[in-house]
């Protein structure tokens, strides 16, 4: 699974942002995408999540600000930040985790994550 991040940018507090996270490969083994964020000198903290059946999960202070949503014909998560705030400036990631078998039918788990995308919130 491959994955390809984009739709960071700057914006004023406030404002408002859409993430794109298009997924390729093996797109059936998916289980689940997330957005994560990370601020320099921090951990990598998770946004938001959507599985392959359709649940979402947010981390609470994201609640009521951001969407995740997916369009299934085009094999992309979106991530809809909205009422940006300066403390919501981070790279932004997003990760795939998939369920698969090998050649010898023995389940394969593991994930995968696309390259960051910069979103900056001035105040």
């Amino acid at each position: 699974v491959q994955l390809q991040a984009s739709g960071g940018g700057l914006v004023q507090s406030g404002g408002s942002l859409r993430l794109s996270c298009a997924a390729s490969g093996n797109i059936r083994s998916i289980t689940a995408i997330g957005w994560y964020r990370q601020v320099l000198g921090k951990e990598r903290e998770l946004v938001a999540a959507i599985t392959s059946g359709g649940s979402t999960n947010y981390e609470d202070s994201m609640k009521g600000r951001f969407t995740i949503f997916r369009n299934n014909a085009k094999n992309t998560v979106f991530l809809q930040m909205n009422s940006l705030e300066p403390e919501d400036t981070a790279v932004y990631y997003c990760r795939a985790d998939y369920y698969t078998t090998n050649d010898y039918g023995d389940p394969v788990v593991g994930a995968n994550w696309g390259q960051g995308t910069q979103v900056t919130v001035s105040s």
